[in-house]
């Protein structure tokens, strides 16, 4: 195995940054997690969906984030009828085995509808472009009351894999009290859906550039945490929501070390 390259990426101190109390024991087992990234074309170039999560949650909180969260044991449910890429194809992308793959690109569409309305289905020739009739599915999604396999087949729904791209994969660090292994998606905005902030996790969302969003943080006007600030600043970089999901991405598995530095918090990235 070749050896790990480390870069190092200095941000504020307060950009979502914790540290577990015994600090000398055992680091916390990270759960599986999925991220999206939503990208659309805005009149000054790309823009991101971001959400502002509401203060005092466990993780994250007061955070500027993209949508996600946790996978679900029901994630992993075999009868979700699906379109695109299948299980193999994301286990070879995310270095999983093809049951987590599977889990872990359900859990992205199921958290990205829950948190942002926007819901990557159809069927196996069209995408959706009207969710409203499936806002109290949502809510009951949100709830746990319904897994996402349920809603999609009472919907007579497939899932639209190909609507998502691999993007990265994180972990985060050791000192942290709640650890995710996070793979990241990135989709474009499905014609004709709209992203809102109708969440509970939620104190407000909206769309940005990333190069504002990264000002906004810069200038203490927001917090965002080490993935989000890494990754805002490769969105920067593409002039079009199709240059994004079309640009070539090797994923990596990026384990980060915090050291504090004065007013600033000193981000060792471990790429391997």
């Amino acid at each position: 195995m070749e050896q790990p390259t480390e870069f190092v990426f200095d941000i504020p101190v307060g950009a979502g940054v914790a540290t577990r109390a015994n600090a000398d024991g055992p680091p916390a087992t990270p759960k599986d997690a999925a991220t999206v990234i939503l990208v659309r074309d805005g009149a000054d170039g790309v823009e991101v969906f971001l959400q502002h999560r509401v203060k005092g949650m466990p993780f994250a909180g007061g955070m500027t984030v993209f949508p996600g969260g946790g996978v679900d044991r029901r994630d992993a449910d075999t009868s979700v009828a699906w379109a695109g890429p299948d299980p193999s194809w994301w286990a070879s992308r995310f270095g999983c085995d093809d049951a987590l793959a599977r889990a872990l690109t359900c859990a992205a569409v199921r958290e990205t509808f829950e948190e942002s309305g926007v819901l990557l289905a159809g069927s196996a020739d069209a995408v959706l472009t009207d969710v409203t009739p499936y806002a109290a599915a949502r809510q009951a999604l949100e709830t746990r009351e319904v897994s996402l396999a349920g809603f999609l087949a009472g919907a007579g729904l497939t899932l639209r894999a190909d609507l998502l791209r691999p993007w990265a994969h994180w972990i985060t660090p050791e000192q942290e009290p709640r650890r995710y292994d996070t793979r990241f998606y990135v989709a474009k905005l499905p014609e004709g859906q709209e992203a809102d902030g109708a969440t509970s996790e939620a104190s407000s969302s909206g769309w940005q550039r990333p190069e504002d969003a990264i000002a906004d943080a810069r200038e203490g006007r927001r917090m965002l945490m080490p993935p989000t600030w890494l990754t805002l600043s490769e969105l920067a970089k593409f002039a079009t929501a199709d240059d994004v999901l079309n640009a070539p991405r090797e994923i990596v598995r990026i384990a980060p070390t915090l050291v504090r530095e004065n007013d600033q918090v000193r981000v060792v990235l471990e790429q391997r």
